[in-house]
């Protein structure tokens, strides 16, 4: 039986991250994947979905071209079958990227289904392995609803979304979360008739509201239908909303309704790992309730992110190799929803805020008065900046082209206590939109 210091289940953002810096700080240390290595993230998700986004980007700026000077000869159309292609080509060179990476650094890939079987063991694809830490990192599926049975042909789920073989004339989209959004904008884009549906009273719940209402408008402005407080009732789209019981009509119907962790078929109940709301119980370091029994990423209590999975994954490492190593603080998680405008945000929101009676004041600055967006004609959107009573950011909310680019910087003012002054008084180059947070944070008035 091969013995290793370290065993990761699932390769994607967290795994194959935890699994590196593993062998990096001098551990032997074995991968086991069932698919593909990188995860739903990189073959699946945060990948392929940005390269099909940035196809549609580019038939933008061909379809108003004129606006910005330049005749095209023809007319440009999107070539479906070529966009995917390059999609799933981009996944490819990454995920080549990863094995690399992995290979670089001794890692061993072991290829199969896992199941822990007690004392450090894990079985994978009938061979036994050992070790003194296993890390569990199997990340998560789209989520199917009993309402709304996914067949892959007429109700999809977001992995079928990504490689459509043709563009259907309409599309339903339940969900309004990053996902739905962004196959939102995209399909949209390629001059789909796309209706969002949302269960919750905003477009984007977990955004601020402000950010929300710009983005509703946004997405009504690009032909997007929204309807929010609105319950699909079942797979022929009948609503019961705002307007009453109304049924919709669509070659396609999206489910981008949320993700369910991969923890069955773990052996997690025999062993006795603890699961609460479908998550795997952990403390700070990333310890299960069983010795010697980790778990990261999305089966975890927390946001489903990959850069979360990632940081999850360095500091369970480094405090299984007793590498000093500060706990992920998820009171400045960084959020990005690549649709047109983009959305981009950290820390407290409005409504939190308020909820937790902490006094607030509000910086903002209008990419309407942007040199650098009015350049590049996208003057939509806004920067909106949150600080406490001391003048200390604790919240960014951003729309608006590049602002996924741009929140870096508030990110880490807010982790580090930066002030409204501070920031405003912080050089930033001309022209850029990141000029927007300079300007923003100097709109509140000194104290």
């Amino acid at each position: 039986m091969m013995r290793y210091d370290i065993i990761i289940v699932g390769s994607g953002p967290g795994g194959y991250v935890a699994a590196i810096r593993a062998a990096q700080l001098g551990k032997k240390t074995a991968l086991v994947e069932r698919a593909e290595p990188g995860g739903v993230c990189l073959n699946w998700g945060c990948i392929p979905t940005k390269a099909l986004l940035k196809s549609a980007q580019v038939y933008h700026y061909c379809r108003t071209a004129d606006a910005f000077g330049v005749t095209l000869g023809g007319e440009a159309k999107p070539d479906m079958a070529r966009i995917v292609a390059r999609s799933r080509g981009v996944s490819e060179t990454m995920r080549k990227g990863v094995g690399f990476l992995l290979e670089k650094n001794k890692v061993d890939v072991l290829r199969g289904e896992a199941r822990l079987a007690g004392e450090g063991r894990v079985i994978v694809a009938d061979e036994t392995v050992s070790a003194d830490h296993i890390i569990l990192a199997t990340g998560a599926r789209p989520r199917e609803m009993s309402f709304m049975p996914i067949d892959h042909e007429h109700v999809l789920s977001s992995r079928d979304a990504l490689v459509l073989d043709e563009l259907p004339e309409s599309m339903v989209v339940v969900g309004s979360g990053a996902i739905g959004c962004e196959f939102a904008s995209f399909y949209a884009a390629l001059g789909v008739r796309v209706t969002v549906v949302e269960y919750l009273p905003q477009l984007m719940p977990l955004e601020d509201e402000e950010v929300a209402r710009t983005m509703e408008r946004a997405f009504r402005k690009q032909r997007i239908a929204v309807m929010t407080s609105t319950t699909v009732k079942s797979v022929k789209v009948e609503m019961e909303g705002k307007k009453g019981t109304e049924t919709l009509v669509a070659d396609i119907v999206l489910s981008a309704v949320g993700i369910k962790s991969n923890i069955e078929g773990l052996g997690l109940e025999e062993l006795g790992v603890r699961v609460e709301r479908d998550k795997i119980a952990v403390d700070e370091h990333y310890r299960t309730n069983v010795e010697g029994v980790y778990a990261v990423g999305d089966i975890v209590p927390g946001p489903a992110l990959a850069h979360v999975a990632s940081a999850e994954a360095l500091h369970c490492v480094e405090h299984i190799c007793g590498v000093e190593s500060d706990p992920v603080d998820y009171s400045v998680i960084p959020s990005c929803v690549f649709t047109s405008p983009e959305v981009a945000s950290v820390g407290l929101t409005e409504r939190e805020a308020l909820a937790r009676e902490i006094p607030y004041t509000v910086g903002r600055y209008s990419f309407m008065a942007s040199g650098k967006a009015a350049a590049a004609g996208e003057r939509d959107g806004f920067v909106k900046l949150l600080f406490d009573a001391d003048r200390k950011l604790i919240g960014a909310h951003l729309v608006g082209a590049s602002v996924t680019e741009m929140l870096a910087e508030p990110t880490l003012a807010c982790r580090l206590g930066a002030t409204a002054r501070q920031i405003a008084r912080t050089i930033h180059a001309h022209p850029t939109m990141n000029e927007g947070v300079m300007e923003a944070a100097a709109a509140v008035p000194e104290r």
